[in-house]
C-alpha cells in the first residue's frame, strides 16, 4: 500500500462507516507487514513494539471517531497535517532532507519541544518548570515565530511540541500561541497543558484550525491530581475534556510517574476511565527526574523493579488494551533508543528563556537563541555545539549505529540511564544549569552517588529481558 493509499484508507474510515471495520483489518495488515514483515531497519522484536504502538494509535482514534468525539474535519485535517507532514515527512521531504545531509553531515531533527513561557496559573509540587503565576520569563512572540519557521523551513519538519509553564497562558507582542498554530497551519502542534484554560471558545479554534491536540496533566484520579496540583483542578480538567469532545478535538493526558502513583498507573481502572470514559487517544508517561538536593525527590523515583512493572504493564497495554500509551523511557525501543541531542528521528528543546537544551530532562546548555540570533546564526548551529555532538556520538555508539545489536535499549536514556557516563563523556565542562538545582545537582556527591545506584540496579533487572526477549529472539528470526 504506497503512502497516498494509506491515507485515502484513512479518509474512508471517518466517511464510511460500513465499511469501518474491512478498512481497519486493511491497515492493520499493511502496518505489520510494513514495520514488522518488511523491515529490517532493527531486532524483529523492537519492529514488534512499534507495531503494536502504530496499531493501537489507530484503534484509540477510530473509537473516538466513532463515539463522535473527533469531527470530520479535525480528522482530515490530522491525516493531512500530522500523517502526510509528519510521519510521511522523509518521503515528502528526502531531497530537502538529503541536501541537508550533503551540507551539514547530519540530518535534522525531526521536531523540537519549546516551552514559550514559564508562567502558569497553578504551582504544582515538583514542577521543573517552577513555574509562577506572575514570572516575567517568556520569548517575544516574534522569536517564537522565527524558531517555528526554521523548524519548519530549515529542519523541514512539520511537528512542534509545546510546553511550559502552561503554553495557554502565553501572550507577547498582542499574539498568542494561537496565532502560531493558525498562522503554520501545514504544521502539527502537541501542546503539554494543564487544561484549565481551555474554554469553550478556546477549544472551538483548536478545533477550526485542527493542527493541535492538547496532552492535559493528570496525576491519577480527582484525588491524586488535586492533591498535587489544587483542589478542583481535575473537575476543571474533566470540563476541559468535554469541550474539547464538543470540538471534536484530540485528547490526550500526560502522566508524571512516581513512586507515590507507580501502583495506580499498574491497575487497567486508571486507562479505562480515561480512554474509554473521557476519550483520551493517546497518554505520554513520564517518570520523575530528581534534580538538586531534594532527598524528597528521590524518594519520589520510581523504584528500579516497579519501573520493570511498568514496562510489563506497557506491553499489555499496548498489545491487549490497544490504548496508545507511550512510557518515558520504558518505551525506548519505539525510538531505537534515546532521541535526544537533535538526532535524526529525535528533538532538542528550548525554554522560556531561549537556553537550547539536549531533552527537556537534560537541564543543562551550551547555547541560547539571543546569542545566536544576535550573531546572524541559526537553530543549525547548535546541533554542532560538542554538547549536542557528545551526545549523538553515544546515541550512536549505544545502538543507532548498529541496530540489529544494539546495547539495552530497555535502558535508553542518556542522562537518566547512564549518569556516570553523562558526566564523564556528554557533559561539557563550560555548559550551564537551567536552574540553580541543576547546578547543585553537578556538585552534590550523593546526588550522583544515588543516580548511579539506581542505574546499577535497573541493569540488574532489565539486561536478561533485554538478551532473552529481543537478542536471542532475533537470532531465533533469523534461523
Amino acid at each position: 500500500m504506497k503512502d497516498f493509499i494509506f491515507s485515502n484508507v484513512l479518509r474512508e474510515l471517518v466517511n464510511n462507516k460500513m465499511s469501518r471495520n474491512y478498512l481497519l483489518k486493511k491497515l492493520d495488515n499493511y502496518l505489520y507487514n510494513a514495520i514488522v514483515e518488511k523491515n529490517g531497519d532493527t531486532l524483529h522484536e523492537v519492529q514488534k513494539k512499534k507495531y503494536q504502538f502504530m496499531n493501537s494509535m489507530l484503534r484509540s482514534a477510530v473509537r473516538n471517531v466513532e463515539k463522535g468525539y473527533f469531527s470530520k474535519n479535525v480528522f482530515k485535517r490530522i491525516i493531512h497535517v500530522l500523517v502526510e507532514n509528519s510521519f510521511l515527512n522523509k518521503q515528502k521531504y528526502s531531497d530537502k532532507l538529503e541536501d541537508f545531509k550533503e551540507q551539514y553531515g547530519e540530518y535534522p531533527p525531526n521536531f523540537i519541544v519549546l516551552s514559550p513561557t514559564q508562567a502558569c496559573n497553578l504551582n504544582c509540587t515538583g514542577c521543573y518548570a517552577s513555574s509562577d503565576p506572575h514570572t516575567g520569563n517568556k520569548l517575544p512572540y516574534h522569536i517564537v515565530d522565527k524558531i517555528v519557521d526554521e523548524v519548519r523551513n530549515k529542519f523541514h519538519s512539520r511537528f512542534v511540541t509545546i510546553s511550559g509553564g502552561e503554553p495557554f497562558m502565553y501572550k507577547s507582542e498582542g499574539k498568542t500561541l494561537l496565532d502560531i498554530f493558525e498562522k503554520y497551519d501545514d504544521v502539527f502542534f502537541l501542546v503539554y497543558t494543564n487544561g484549565t484554560l481551555i474554554t469553550p471558545e478556546i477549544a472551538e479554534r483548536l478545533g477550526k484550525a485542527g493542527n493541535v491536540t492538547p496532552a492535559v496533566s493528570v496525576e491519577g484520579f480527582e484525588k491524586e491530581t488535586d492533591a498535587r496540583r489544587g483542589k478542583g483542578t481535575h473537575k476543571k480538567i474533566r470540563q476541559a475534556f468535554e469541550n474539547l469532545r464538543n470540538a471534536g478535538v484530540p485528547i490526550g493526558i500526560s502522566v508524571t510517574a512516581t513512586s507515590e502513583n507507580a501502583d495506580l498507573l499498574m491497575e487497567d481502572e486508571f486507562y479505562d476511565y480515561y480512554f474509554d470514559r473521557e476519550g483520551v487517544t493517546y497518554m505520554w508517561q513520564f517518570q520523575l527526574m530528581p534534580i538538586g538536593r531534594s532527598t524528597h525527590a528521590f524518594n519520589l523515583m520510581v523504584p528500579p523493579e516497579k519501573r520493570v512493572e511498568l514496562y510489563r504493564k506497557w506491553e499489555y497495554l499496548i498489545s491487549e488494551k490497544q490504548y496508545c500509551v507511550a512510557d518515558f523511557w520504558n518505551s525506548g525501543v519505539l525510538v531505537n533508543g534515546c532521541i535526544a541531542y537533535g538526532r535524526r528521528g529525535g528533538y532538542f528543546y528550548i525554554d522560556w528563556n531561549g537556553n537550547i537544551m539536549p531533552c527537556v530532562f537534560v537541564p543543562y546548555y551550551v547555547d541560547n537563541v539571543y546569542d545566536l540570533y544576535n550573531k546572524g546564526k541559526s537553530l543549525i548551529d547548535a546541533l554542532f555545539s560538542d554538547f549536542m555532538k557528545n551526545g549523538r556520538k553515544w546515541i550512536r555508539r549505544y545502538g543507532q549505529a548498529h541496530p540489529h545489536n544494539p546495547d539495552n535499549w530497555l535502558m535508553p536514556c542518556s542522562i537518566r540511564d547512564h549518569y556516570d557516563n553523562f558526566r564523564r563523556n556528554i557533559l561539557p565542562e563550560h555548559a550551564r544549569g537551567e536552574s540553580e538545582e541543576a547546578e547543585e545537582s553537578l556538585k552534590d556527591d550523593e546526588y550522583y552517588r544515588k543516580l548511579v545506584q539506581y542505574d546499577q540496579q535497573l541493569e540488574e533487572l532489565t539486561q536478561d529481558i533485554w538478551e532473552e526477549e529481543y537478542m536471542e529472539k532475533e537470532k531465533q528470526t533469523n534461523k
